[in-house]
């Protein structure tokens, strides 16, 4: 066999390789490779769409720690608010009590006092009827010294 015989057979063998390639193994791989094209592009796309989430989400995370953040704020202002209300109130409480304690205390002083009056006009009445007694003891008539001694009592 001749080089030219050869080269023309293996020609021949090599564009029946190539036809069986591109009619049995060429498109199989073709499409394969579309396929994992298509797999690569929507798994980039869902992670662009999973990314834009991630985003909103955050987004949406951060508006609600604001608002959260904005409500314990108030809540803690109305706190404060209340309980300088109750403090308020005790106080008010307290005031009106020692108010009430002093009223009480003054008229039991205004009775001790009236009490200490009364006494003191009985023992002054008594001396004064004891000195009195001692002075007129010559005088016979007695009623009519007790009724000057008792007007001298109301008077006091």
């Amino acid at each position: 066999m001749s080089i030219t015989g050869t080269l023309i057979v293996q020609m021949i063998v090599f564009l029946i390789l190539i036809g069986f390639t591109m009619k049995y193994i060429w498109p199989p791989l073709v499409k394969a490779l579309d396929e994992r094209a298509d797999k690569i592009a929507a798994g980039l796309a869902a992670a662009d769409k999973a990314n834009s989430a991630l985003t909103a989400a955050n987004k949406r995370v951060e508006e609600e720690l604001a608002k959260t953040r904005n409500e314990t704020a108030l809540r803690l202002a109305d706190a404060e608010r209340r309980g300088q209300g109750i403090i308020e109130e005790a106080k008010a409480r307290a005031t009106e009590e020692a108010a009430k304690i002093v009223a009480a205390a003054h008229v039991e002083a205004q009775q001790q006092v009236v009490k200490a009056r009364e006494a003191l006009r009985t023992q002054v009445a008594e001396l004064a009827v004891k000195g009195a007694e001692q002075i007129l003891r010559k005088e016979v008539n007695a009623s009519v010294h007790a009724d000057l001694l008792s007007r001298l009592k109301t008077e006091l």
